[in-house]
């Protein structure tokens, strides 16, 4: 999850999409767009989901939270992002962290 969030920061789309769930990752990914990335605090993590929140200040100055249960689960041997669970959602279940 953190290196996600500072591969966002850092607007590398190579190694965002590289860590997203084939199924799920959209075909092209821009994150040019001056969103600015200004801390990320993790809530909770659980055998396959991670809860955080993002503090971020988007291109028109504005700043903003990005509050998020994401979903990981385990392909090709590696862990990788598939979704943002719905409220309420239960999670898969997987063996480890991620």
């Amino acid at each position: 999850m953190r290196s996600r969030y500072s591969a966002y920061a850092l607007a590398d789309a190579d190694y965002v999409q590289a860590t997203w769930h084939p199924d799920t990752c959209p075909a092209t990914l821009d994150l040019a767009d001056g969103t600015r990335y200004l801390g990320l605090r993790i809530h909770r993590a659980g055998p396959d989901t991670v809860e955080f929140t993002a503090d971020l200040r988007g291109p028109g100055g504005e700043r903003f939270k990005l509050r998020e249960h994401s979903r990981f689960v385990q392909w090709q041997g590696r862990w990788v992002y598939l979704d943002a669970l719905e409220e309420g959602q239960p999670s898969a279940g997987a063996s480890t962290e991620p």
